[in-house]
């Protein structure tokens, strides 16, 4: 596999810049790098999950996988300072600006950690997962991140994923519909979608 985000290690040399962006209306600073996710500007999809999400009635964590700088996981854990947000990302880089800016925007609700998917967590039980999946990682890292999604929440909990139509969106459909008790396109624009998958209750 090259050399991109989805890198344990980034060999890409390192060139820190900072950028603002207004997410669930707070304005957040966020400090990004070379060898992380979109480090010019959080992305549309991201932009679109955050703003879509809502947190589920079911009582408990919820999980940002692939959280990259942070914008997904640190805009939700602001803006529900009751709930406790975990986020994980492969990249060593990534993990640690995710740990600077959630110092930078004064969020302490969050644990953040190093992880291939959701490897250190299988024993951890969530409301909610969210991702903006690797899709330069391939269609078998992406699927295996809804499986292992599937296992970690609780009866009644969610999966939000937000993916392009043109890079796999339906077949990400097809198969979170053989694990979840129901799958909803939330919300559809610019080619982005927003699925909702439901694990069922007990």
């Amino acid at each position: 596999m090259g050399e991109h985000y989805y890198s344990e290690k980034p060999r890409v040399k390192s060139e820190p810049q900072t950028i603002k962006s207004n997410l669930r209306g707070r304005s957040l600073t966020f400090t990004t790098d070379r060898g992380v996710f979109s480090k010019d500007n959080v992305d549309f999809g991201t932009r679109l999950l955050v703003e879509v999400f809502e947190f589920p009635d079911l009582e408990g964590d919820v999980l940002d996988v692939g959280c990259g700088y942070g914008p997904i996981g640190l805009t939700v854990a602001a803006s529900e300072p009751a709930r406790k947000v975990s986020m994980v990302d492969i990249n060593e880089r990534a993990v640690e600006l995710a740990r600077q800016n959630a110092h930078k925007n004064n969020i302490e609700n969050v644990s953040i950690m190093q992880s291939d998917r959701l490897e250190t967590l299988k024993d951890h039980h969530f409301a909610a997962v969210l991702t903006n999946p690797p899709i330069r990682a391939g269609k078998d890292v992406v699927h295996d991140i809804f499986e292992q999604s599937f296992q970690v929440l609780k009866p009644g909990g969610e999966l939000w994923v937000v993916i392009q139509k043109k890079q796999g969106a339906p077949s990400a459909i097809k198969k979170l519909e053989e694990s979840f008790e129901t799958v909803k396109i939330v919300q559809k624009s610019k080619g982005y979608y927003i699925l909702k998958a439901v694990k069922q209750e007990r």
